[in-house]
């Protein structure tokens, strides 16, 4: 039904979440909670708002986030086998 989410916060991401992931990431996780790729059209504005409540939600998590270390970490990960659309 859909894709994975994927981590947003570095040292995973080598820099900042852009608004299009917070957002991208909201929508999947919505899709995968109510079970619908897309929604009817009586569903389309409670489905819509949940998207957005839970972006504004993750871009507050992330802001606040204090990730440790991530300096040293983020070149080896950046120079692993991950690559940044794999997940």
């Amino acid at each position: 039904m859909c894709r994975s989410i994927k981590t947003l916060r570095p040292p995973v991401l080598p820099e900042e979440a852009t608004e299009e992931e917070i957002r991208a990431a909201a929508l999947q996780y919505v899709r995968k909670v109510s079970g619908f790729r897309a929604p009817a059209a009586h569903n389309r504005e409670v489905f819509d708002r949940a998207v957005e409540t839970i972006a504004e939600a993750t871009a507050e998590l992330l802001d606040g986030l204090e990730v440790r270390g991530a300096a040293a970490r983020a070149g080896a990960d950046v120079r692993g086998a991950w690559a940044r659309g794999a997940g």
